[in-house]
């Protein structure tokens, strides 16, 4: 009898592309492999556009009869990125397998910054360097030539652009610690999008990365029959190679980052948007941040709610982030779980305030461990409201959803959280807030407190604290379990002891 032929799973472009990349790596860093991967996806994103463009005008049809293919302003009223013909993807893919195509490269990525000033000091120029092989590059050249090959604009864009951000996520999981300084992971960003729901308006991120947040919003109201230009991004990043691989993240995907901003001094010294009211903020600031300027900054105006602790920042961000809002603007954040019961240096009389005087926590969210790259460090999401005094349907009550029990692992260090358990966070935040769905408490999951309870608690805002046990660990047996735990650990080490008695009687043996 045949054999059924064996069915073959193909891997996802992005999957098969990063193995491919990955491989061409050789000795080279990832920290500094990724501005060579991504810098040629990027170069091959707005050489797309260009080309698909170029060949429109040189058939000069209807309102473009006449028009010249190589006027810079006939792309710029596009929104198009003009291209030089040497930098072009044609010309590089033609010196692919030449031993000074590095130089090329650089040189591509110099006189793109010329032609288009928004780009100046953005891409990277580091194609020429020595320990990066010229096969290799070729090689990486020929590979990246192959996404979306011969797809109208809109198609390779977005398959560039997930492209791009799949690379992100994979690099910063290269990197470990040192990725999570760029990269938020996606599934944490989903949920925050997702619970926000930015339709419209300004959407602000004052520590915003490789600009992961943005990018999210940017789906979100795609993905829900939005209009894209309904919503403005703003955003400041201290890092500048890493605002560097935001403003390539955005520009991929047709997004405006012209208010993007760097600077070295950071949001709390230089605050590049000091006048924005934001209906919306994102952010995943770093946790617990000691070196953050505090001594010079004791009587700063954005400390409405007490002047946070030189020796941590999680309060100044939450205060950063709270004067940066509309009257009717909300907040999603992350920040170290400490924050939520920290009573160092004034934190809890803070916490207390932003509970009791502000009125401004909707939300609560305890998160898996293993989320980040970068730290072990629990953390939780925070949501914050400054509407809830008018109108709030929840303005007495704030809730607290402990989602510690889900999430799975991806590799043996890191979790993400799956569709599912951002749907399940996500319905019981929006049934609860607007009252459109039925809303009903879960013990271990999901309790809606009032004010007055939280503050019995002394504003202790672990959710643990609230939610309870599930129904089925009320009745758990504690003796019981440790009874059973003992016996197994027991026989464990009475089967290690036979084990290594019989290891021992064959050592004798050999040695008679």
């Amino acid at each position: 009898m045949a054999k059924a032929p064996k069915e073959t799973q193909t891997e996802p472009l992005e999957k098969q592309l990063w193995k491919a990349a990955d491989k061409l790596r050789k000795n080279i860093d990832a920290a500094e492999y990724k501005h060579v991967v991504l810098g040629l996806i990027f170069l091959k994103y707005i050489s797309d556009s260009f080309e698909e463009m170029y060949t429109k005008l040189q058939k000069g049809e209807g309102e473009m009869a006449g028009a010249d293919p190589e006027d810079k302003d006939e792309y710029k009223a596009e929104n198009i990125f003009f291209v030089p013909s040497e930098a072009r993807w044609s010309f590089l893919l033609a010196k692919a397998k030449q031993p000074d195509i590095g130089g090329h490269v650089d040189a591509a990525m110099d006189v793109i910054e010329k032609e288009n000033p928004i780009l100046k000091g953005v891409l990277p120029k580091v194609f020429a360097r020595q320990n990066l092989d010229p096969a290799s590059l070729g090689g990486l050249i020929d590979l990246v030539g192959n996404i979306a090959l011969g797809d109208a604009k809109a198609r390779s864009a977005d398959v560039l652009g997930h492209v791009f951000e799949y690379f992100l996520g994979e690099f910063a999981l290269a990197e470990g610690k040192q990725g999570g300084q760029f990269y938020t992971p996606r599934s944490i960003v989903e949920l925050l999008v997702a619970m926000l729901e930015p339709y419209k308006g300004r959407v602000f991120d004052p520590c915003c990365g490789s600009g992961g947040m943005f990018v999210q919003s940017e789906k979100f109201v795609e993905e829900h029959q939005g209009r894209v230009n309904d919503i403005s991004i703003y955003g400041q990043e201290s890092n500048q190679t890493t605002w560097r691989l935001a403003k390539m993240n955005l520009a991929i995907r047709g997004i405006d980052a012209s208010q993007v901003k760097w600077n070295n001094e950071g949001s709390f010294l230089n605050d590049a948007h000091k006048d924005l009211k934001a209906d919306y903020i994102i952010a995943n600031p770093p946790f617990n941040v000691s070196d953050w300027s505090g001594e010079l900054l004791r009587n700063d105006g954005r400390w409405k709610y007490g002047a946070p602790p030189a020796g941590n920042a999680n309060f100044a961000w939450l205060q950063h982030f709270i004067y940066h809002l509309a009257p009717n603007g909300r907040a999603g954040v992350v920040l170290a779980k400490g924050a939520l019961t920290s009573k160092t240096s004034g934190e809890g009389e803070i916490r207390k305030a932003l509970i009791a005087d502000g009125n401004l926590i909707d939300c609560i969210v305890n998160l898996p461990a293993k989320l980040f790259l970068n730290t072990q460090i629990p953390a939780a999401l925070w949501f914050m409201n400054r509407a809830r005094s008018n109108g709030h349907p929840r303005k007495g009550e704030i809730l607290f959803i402990d989602a510690r029990n889900l999430g799975h692992l991806i590799n043996r260090r890191t979790k993400e959280l799956s569709n599912e358990d951002i749907r399940q966070i996500t319905a019981t935040y929006h049934a609860w807030r607007t009252g459109e769905a039925e809303y009903a408490d879960v013990k271990g999951f999901c309790a809606s407190v009032t004010l007055e309870r939280v503050a019995e608690l002394d504003y202790v805002l672990t959710p643990g604290r609230y939610v309870g046990l599930p129904d089925e660990e009320v009745d758990f047996n504690f003796a019981e379990r440790f009874t059973a735990l003992k016996s197994e650990f027991e026989a464990q080490l009475l089967e290690e002891a036979g084990l290594n008695k019989a290891i021992a009687e064959n050592l004798a043996k050999v040695r008679i």
